[in-house]
């Protein structure tokens, strides 16, 4: 038995300690809106945080995450955090998602990025660019993205 701290609630899963994050996320806990990519950590679509880093769940087991903050896209654009809610409203503005698949690893990896700059910097593109490389998007959206991130730091300063 393991606790998972997921979300600012614990939940004790009952799996093998090895059992990737993304897993008893998905199957045992019942939260879908992190997605599986490639099973290998190179497509970025599993992004959690984990105590505000971001982490590729498909390959992290449950037992890295004892005693430590689990947040995924339901919790981190649910109106509580107000990173998670100005990167959500950049990605509307600047209509972001397309078919929409890697959009939440996209969406965490940018907030945890955002949350790591100091308050009121403004991130170059090479920045975001940097903070974003291994988040794949099949439709490329990148150019998107990038703006969507720009934005949501200058809402943020």
């Amino acid at each position: 038995m393991t606790t998972l701290h997921v979300n600012g609630r614990a939940h004790t899963v009952d799996a093998d300690p090895g059992t990737p994050i993304l897993w008893a996320l998905r199957d045992t806990l019942g939260l879908t809106g992190t997605k599986f990519g490639c099973g290998i950590a190179l497509c970025g679509v599993c992004t959690v945080l984990l105590d505000g880093h971001a982490i590729r769940s498909c390959i992290t087991p449950i037992s890295a995450a004892e005693g430590k903050k689990i947040t995924t896209i339901e919790a981190a654009t649910d109106g509580s955090d107000p990173v998670g809610s100005a990167v959500r409203a950049a990605w509307v503005k600047h209509d972001v998602v397309q078919c929409g698949y890697c959009q939440s690893g996209q969406i965490m990896s940018a907030t945890a990025f955002l949350k790591s700059l100091p308050r009121g910097t403004q991130p170059s593109s090479a920045d975001i660019d940097a903070a974003m490389a291994g988040n794949l998007c099949r439709c490329g959206t990148y150019a998107r993205i990038r703006a969507a991130i720009a934005d949501a730091a200058r809402t943020l300063a």
